[in-house]
């Protein structure tokens, strides 16, 4: 089904996926369900075992085989298709990040979640036990199946709409046919609900709070880091109000513009600064490798031994930030765009060390806002943040080198 062909999406190309849909699976299934439809009208009896009843006896275990085979196939195509599914809303920022492991080097959208794996693999079990292979399975896969066919229309509207640019006559009619036709089949299935049709709704339901609280919460906080930037005068009147301590410090930050707040914070406590910083960004890029000289995005800040690095890894490369050599390709970058003065500096805060600091922000909704966005942000997105994986978490830093500062926003 949608399932099957939205997880090919990351194995084959546009055009071999519709021609197999349009040449074999589209025709088979027309003439798999008319022809049950057919046995039906002159067997009503045999409704709940229409598929195998209309099988003719000598090709009763062949085909047993293959529907067998086709239903491990279907679920590991919604298996591939879940996975697909939760890295591209990690992407979008819309879903707590969770292991993302890459299984082919040359397709970027074969991907394998340990986490989400396991998900399933209890829902199923739960699911199963509990209903105990009963018909609210049946009822639950009807329900779920019509109501994905409704959104695909919908959602195939609005693509036809907004990219396409069709006409919207043509948009209209296409809407108006799919959508009674779907209707009426859904409409006929909510007395169905109660019986079992409940599951994909609950399943729906708890997602659904998962993303928009993570939605939320990531957004305030991203207007909190733009609405406390330090400026530029404050962090030269830190920066030169601060004992200079010999050594590069690393800040890692998810801010690719500007100085984060967090560095303010650090300031206030240890009243230090290295003699070198350097704020780092890590971006992910859809490519399998970035060749060498292309990882490091270097640039001056606006004082001396104040640098920006935009640290640039494709999906099958080595994070490996935790040995000499990572600080040496750093330092290298940065001499490309210093002079001679800031070539020394860098020189001699090598050999004076290296620290990684990474900032923890905690969220906390003040008692005067709605109680409801507070009940959002003080308890589900917090739960969500210390359970899940940090950004920095696909990063390999030592431990012993590592320094997190945690940050309470006020929102």
């Amino acid at each position: 089904g949608a399932e099957a062909m939205f997880a090919d999406l990351g194995h084959f190309n546009k055009s071999s996926i519709q021609m197999g849909f349009s040449a074999v699976v589209y025709p088979s299934m027309i003439l798999a369900y008319s022809g049950q439809a057919a046995f039906l009208i002159k067997n009503p009896s045999k409704l709940s075992t229409t598929f195998y009843s209309s099988t003719p006896e000598p090709l009763f275990w062949p085909m047993f085989i293959i529907a067998t085979l086709s239903a491990i196939v279907a679920s590991q195509a919604l298996i591939s298709a879940s996975f697909s599914i939760i890295r591209q809303s990690i992407a979008l920022g819309c879903f707590p990040r969770v292991t993302m492991k890459h299984t082919s080097e040359k397709y970027e959208g074969q991907v394998y979640s340990p986490e989400v794996n396991y998900f399933l693999m209890i829902t199923c079990i739960v699911i199963t036990y509990g209903f105990k292979g009963g018909p609210q399975i049946g009822q639950a896969f009807g329900t779920v199946v019509i109501w994905v066919m409704l959104f695909t229309t919908t959602l195939m509207t609005v693509v036809m709409v907004v990219i396409w640019q069709t006409n919207i006559i043509a948009v209209g009619l296409f809407f108006a046919l799919f959508f009674c036709i779907e209707g009426i089949y859904m409409t006929s299935l909510l007395n169905k609900v109660l019986q079992g049709g409940w599951v994909p709704f609950a399943n729906t339901a708890f997602f659904l709070a998962i993303t928009m609280s993570w939605t939320y919460g990531r957004r305030k906080k991203n207007e909190y880091d733009a609405a406390n930037l330090v400026g530029k005068q404050e962090f030269i009147k830190i920066v030169t109000g601060s004992s200079q301590v010999p050594g590069i410090c690393i800040f890692c930050t998810d801010l690719m513009n500007g100085i984060p707040p967090i560095v303010r914070h650090y300031v206030k406590h240890t009243g230090s600064i290295r003699e070198v910083m350097v704020f780092v960004t890590v971006r992910i890029l859809p490519v399998r490798s970035v060749l060498p000289e292309e990882c490091f995005l270097v640039d001056k800040l606006d004082h001396v031994g104040v640098y920006r690095c935009i640290l640039q890894y494709g999906y099958m490369d080595n994070h490996n930030m935790d040995d000499d050599d990572f600080i040496v390709l750093v330092v290298a970058s940065l001499k490309q765009i210093a002079d001679n003065d800031e070539i020394l500096l860098l020189d001699s805060a090598f050999t004076n060390g290296t620290s990684f600091v990474i900032g923890r922000t905690i969220l906390k909704m003040s008692i005067t806002r709605n109680c409801f966005k507070r009940f959002v942000i003080n308890n589900l997105y917090r739960f969500l943040q210390k359970n899940f994986r940090s950004n920095m978490s696909s990063l390999k830093i030592a431990p012993g080198k590592t320094l997190q500062v945690g940050m309470h926003y006020e929102i």
